[in-house]
């Protein structure tokens, strides 16, 4: 069987490394764009002894999915940063709100004293969990995260807890975002149990959930040290753009070609064994198709053969995001140290969020912040015409910077991306509609996979996961 991966990101290259590892067939990788890893990029000033990040940089250990991942970083012998569970940056988050920095509780003690920007001790919120009555939502139904919490533990928690968690996640608005995104078993154990708290406590009795831990068990020596040192999360070392450029590498020297600025324009089938992918001067068939390409991409590709299939494939919304990074000479500029900060929406700000990068990472006498930016609020504050220039982005951000962290000076050096369509959104309905998806590709045969962002979660762990479990579900090649 031959078979081929469209999309050379993290999801696309991780697919790459699974066939391989498991049938070990070279096989082709076709990226459109003149680099791999996607919305992953690092850039190393090292004379200067600082980098940016515009997309992800770091990841974290925890769980079957984390697990994964380091197996996979173990395989490629990428070094390492980690970040223990007592680093200042895993343990101080915060946000900014009602004109003030609050930093988050991190302790027990902040359950039971009026932390700002919170009105109420915390274990108020935990009472009210305790006394509600049971969901008023139809079993096997969904609802928006916002309304759920919201439900559940009140207004603040909403407000100030649970929708700026989102805009940091995915850019998103809570009140659009399915629960399942992101606290699935939490909704199913009020769903079950009549209450979030309760269902903790019962789950720990129920047999699902011990076989869930008993399911981590292909630990690495990089996850069994993960566990032992207590990392909260890590990147690696010269930037987490390290990862897709190993991959590629590993899978090149293996035989597999990844060909880069190989655009794929349509994709048809012909029954269950065979796809044509067009490419701008060649047909090229193949057996089955991986495709890690974000949906509304994928769906221009199916839209001629299957326009049921392109529609709901385009039913999944993205987010445009603008990244800026900055950098100052002066490494004294951040009053706080810890991760970053959040800001909830119902601030009205055009910032998502400031990641306090030289709190994480030595950055040899730097203060280097990124200020994300926009999202689902992105046409709100920057969808005027024409576009604002890179400049008058900077300046927003800049001005946000002086607003909310007191720093008055230009920074040396930056940059600005505007990221258009990066990250999906799991509005409502998505779980649903994406076994609607699978299951129109299953019953029309079709020899195609799906894995990335657009399906099983949008974090680096989910996108590798997704497409070691798409591998997996693969016929014989």
């Amino acid at each position: 069987m031959k078979t081929a991966v469209l999309g050379g990101g993290i999801s696309g290259l991780s697919a790459g490394y699974y066939i391989l590892r498991r049938f070990g067939k070279p096989f082709t990788i076709y990226e459109a764009s003149p680099r791999v890893g996607g919305w992953i990029r690092s850039e190393w000033h090292k004379n200067q002894g600082f980098f940016f990040e515009s997309g992800p940089r770091t990841i974290r250990p925890k769980g079957l999915p984390g697990a994964n991942t380091l197996e996979l970083v173990e395989e490629l012998q990428l070094p390492i940063k980690p970040i223990p569970s007592s680093h200042a940056s895993a343990r101080n988050r915060m946000l900014y709100a009602k004109n003030q920095i609050c930093m988050l509780p991190n302790s027990p003690k902040g359950l039971v004293s009026v932390v700002p920007p919170f009105s109420k001790p915390l274990y108020r919120a935990l009472i009210h969990d305790l006394t509600t009555a049971d969901s008023v939502v139809a079993k096997n139904q969904d609802e928006s995260i916002y309304s759920f919490v919201q439900r559940r533990f009140g207004k603040e928690i909403a407000d100030y807890a649970i929708s700026p968690m989102i805009c940091g996640i995915c850019a998103g608005d809570a009140r659009e975002i399915s629960v399942r995104f992101l606290m699935e078993s939490i909704f199913e154990h009020e769903q079950k149990y009549g209450g979030v708290l309760k269902g903790l406590l019962y789950s720990r009795f129920n047999d699902k959930y011990n076989a869930l831990k008993d399911k981590i068990q292909v630990e690495s020596n990089l996850y069994k040290r993960a566990c032992k040192e207590k990392w909260a999360m890590y990147s690696l070392e010269d930037g987490l753009e390290q990862l897709p450029r190993s991959l590629r590498k590993y899978l090149t020297e293996r035989n597999v070609n990844v060909q880069l600025n190989s655009k794929c324009h349509n994709l048809r089938f012909n029954g269950a064994d065979k796809a044509v992918m067009s490419f701008k001067n060649t047909d090229v068939p193949v057996s089955h198709v991986v495709s890690s390409l974000p949906a509304y991409q994928l769906a221009q590709l199916t839209k001629a053969q299957h326009p049921s299939l392109s529609a709901q494939l385009l039913s999944i919304p993205y987010v445009d995001v603008v990244v800026v990074n900055l950098q100052y000479d002066n490494d004294q500029l951040l009053k706080h140290n810890g991760f970053g900060l959040l800001v909830p929406p119902v601030e009205n700000l055009p910032v998502l969020g400031i990641i306090f990068d030289s709190c994480c990472f030595d950055m040899a006498g730097n203060t280097v912040i990124t200020v994300m930016m926009g999202g689902h609020w992105f046409d709100k504050w920057f969808g005027q015409q024409p576009p604002p220039s890179q400049k008058e982005l900077r300046d927003v951000a800049q001005q946000q910077v002086r607003r909310i962290l007191g720093i008055m000076e230009d920074p040396k050096f930056s940059r600005v991306h505007t990221l258009h369509k990066c990250i999906p959104q799991y509005t409502v309905g998505h779980k649903r509609r994406v076994q609607g998806i699978r299951e129109y590709i299953k019953s029309y045969k079709l020899p195609l996979s799906l894995c990335g962002a657009a399906y099983d979660g949008v974090g680096i762990n989910d996108v590798i996961l997704s497409a070691r479990n798409q591998v997996d579900n693969l016929l014989e090649i």
